[in-house]
């Protein structure tokens, strides 16, 4: 699978990666026709302990999140590490970890810990060298080269577009397979990074609603020059309003009729996760 995506990179056709936080959202995102998925590491913490993008989660909770994920379906997996959950021996632990859990594209970015999300005031970046050996170590603790490393830095905040375009280069001489440029502010800036490394490496566009980045639809992103293109957090944003509106209608009246028709049944929800497929499966192990 990870050959398989390695592969895809290599074709011009933009790849478009809904975010996804568990095994369900996962599921429909490969059920609605995707070919790639974005665990992001943002998502995990709303939906698993309800709280922000702080570097609150841990490898396990990481790394078990991501198990259920590739269970479940067959796409590759992009994979949020954050900062590699710390040093360099850290990042070797996760990025073998994330393997073995079936991750077909790990990131890692140059942010200080505690990290927090790349849209959100306040960020730090560790020194380019200290990024660098992380990267190195990343690559010499994979098994498998099909197993792609994201470098990301978040430095434009902090030192600016070009201190983030030097350091963009200097995590692709460490042997970084694709790069994510976090928060370009214009479309000229998206234009300059496309610039100097869309002929060399894949490079990744980040779509987070009301963030730092002007959105832009993903075949506007590969026209400039971008390979990948992720909306982390737009499932979360559009799970998060439902619920909002779901339970404020439990509230008001007192039953689900009025949400009727914009939720599944009993039935609908069964077939979105292949009950009967299972039990079928679960009678051929019966005695008898």
């Amino acid at each position: 699978m990870s050959n398989d995506f390695k592969q895809r990179l290599t074709q011009p056709r933009i790849v478009l990666a809904p975010g996804i936080y568990d095994a369900l959202s996962a599921l429909i995102a490969q059920q609605s026709g995707f070919e790639a998925l974005y665990l992001s590491g943002g998502s995990v913490a709303y939906t698993l302990l309800g709280r922000s993008d702080v570097g609150l989660t841990s490898y396990s909770e990481a790394v078990e999140t991501l198990a259920r994920v590739t269970d479940r379906v067959s796409l590759p997996v992009i994979v949020d590490a954050d900062t590699g959950f710390g040093n360099a021996l850290n990042v070797q632990r996760t990025v073998r970890g994330f393997e073995r859990a079936g991750a077909a594209m790990i990131q890692l970015e140059d942010q200080t810990f505690p990290k927090r999300c790349g849209h959100l005031a306040g960020k730090t970046v560790v020194p380019t060298s200290e990024m660098c050996g992380k990267i190195r170590a990343a690559v010499d603790s994979r098994r498998s080269s099909s197993t792609l490393i994201l470098a990301r830095t978040d430095s434009i905040a902090v030192e600016g577009l070009e201190s983030a375009l030097d350091r963009a280069e200097l995590y692709l001489e460490s042997g970084a397979d694709a790069l994510f440029i976090e928060a370009l502010r214009t479309p000229a800036d998206m234009d300059t990074a496309c610039a100097r490394f869309a002929g060399r490496a894949p490079l990744l566009a980040n779509m987070v609603e009301g963030g730092k980045t002007p959105i832009e639809p993903a075949d506007e992103l590969g026209r400039r020059g971008f390979r990948i293109v992720i909306f982390p957090g737009g499932t979360v944003r559009a799970v998060a309003k439902t619920l909002i509106d779901y339970y404020a209608s439990l509230r008001e009246h007192r039953t689900t009729a009025p949400w009727k028709d914009r939720m599944l049944d009993f039935d609908g929800l069964n077939e979105v996760v292949g009950t009967p497929d299972l039990l079928e499966e679960g009678r051929r192990y019966e005695t008898g």
